[in-house]
C-alpha cells in the first residue's frame, strides 16, 4: 500500500506563535513530526506551509516542503492545495498529520491509511478510542463519535453521544456498562478525490455550530470510517508547557 503524509504547518498560532520551529533536542518540532511520519512507511512525506522559515528548516534537514497560500481556513484546505499541485489520482491516500504532534506513533499513521484502503465506501478514515470517563463525556473539548455496526461514523459531537437516557436522568455521573461511547482522535486519511471535492463544499450548519469540520463531509453524504484503538496517542503541543513535556520525552 502506498500513501502520502502531508503535514500542515502554519507559523501563526494564537496560543503559541512559531511553534513548528520550536527546538526539540536540536531539531525543529516540525522536523521531529516528519521523522515520525517517515517511520510509518509512507512513500512520500511533505510539509505544507505558508512560512519561508518553516520550509527552509524542513529542507535544511533533508526533507520536502511545499509553499501554500496563507488564506487557507483549515489544514484540510492546505492539504487539498498540495494534492492539486501534485495532481494525485483520485485513489491516492493522503494522511493529515498535524505539525504539532512530535510524539505521534508511526504505527497509528500507517493504520489509518490501511483502514481507508480497506474500506472502499469511505472517503475518509479516522481514529477513535473507547471512552470510559464521565468527565470526558461531559467535556465539550473532548469530541465524541457515534458509530454504525460497520464502524462508519454516524455523527461527531462535542456533546455526550450516545445519550444514556435512563442512566443519566439525573446527570452524567458515570458511564453505563457497554455504552458504545468513543472519543475521536483527530488523525485523518483522505482519498485525493475527496480533497478535490472538499474545496467546493460550502460549510454546513452543523459544522459551524459544533465547530467540527469533519461534519461537512457527513452533511454532504461522504462516509467516514473509524478505526478503533485502545490507546490514545500522546497529546500534541499547544502551549510552552506541552513543549517542555515533549522535550522531556526526547531526553
Amino acid at each position: 500500500m502506498k500513501f502520502t503524509v502531508v503535514i500542515p504547518a502554519r507559523y501563526a498560532s494564537s496560543r503559541f506563535p512559531g511553534k513548528p520551529l520550536a527546538d526539540i533536542r536540536g531539531r525543529p518540532m516540525v522536523v521531529r513530526v516528519v521523522e515520525r511520519a517517515r517511520a510509518s512507511g509512507a512513500d512520500e512525506v511533505i510539509v505544507a506551509t505558508d512560512h519561508a522559515g518553516i520550509a527552509a528548516a524542513v529542507r535544511g534537514s533533508g526533507f520536502e516542503a511545499v509553499m501554500t497560500r496563507r488564506s487557507h481556513a483549515s489544514g484540510t484546505d492546505r492539504i487539498a492545495e498540495v494534492a492539486a499541485q501534485r495532481r494525485y489520482p483520485g485513489s491516492r491516500i493522503v494522511v493529515n498529520v498535524q505539525g504539532d504532534e512530535p510524539l505521534i506513533q508511526p504505527a497509528l499513521i500507517r493504520r489509518v491509511a490501511q483502514d481507508l484502503a480497506a474500506h472502499r465506501a469511505a472517503a475518509i478514515a479516522t481514529v477513535c478510542q473507547p471512552l470510559a470517563s464521565a468527565r470526558d463525556l461531559a467535556n465539550p473539548n473532548v469530541v465524541k463519535v457515534a458509530l454504525d455496526r460497520e464502524g462508519y461514523a454516524l455523527y461527531f459531537s462535542r456533546a455526550a453521544i450516545p445519550w444514556a437516557r435512563d442512566a443519566w436522568a439525573r446527570g452524567v455521573k458515570r458511564v453505563p456498562p457497554r455504552l458504545p461511547a468513543y472519543r475521536h482522535i483527530g488523525l485523518y486519511a483522505y482519498r485525493a478525490s475527496f480533497l478535490r471535492a472538499y474545496t467546493r463544499l460550502a460549510p454546513a450548519a452543523i459544522e459551524r455550530f459544533e465547530a467540527l469540520e469533519q461534519l461537512r463531509a457527513l452533511a454532504y453524504g461522504y462516509r467516514i470510517h473509524c478505526a478503533i484503538t485502545r490507546s490514545a496517542p500522546p497529546p500534541g503541543v499547544d502551549t510552552p508547557a506541552d513543549l517542555e513535556r515533549a522535550r522531556r520525552h526526547f531526553r
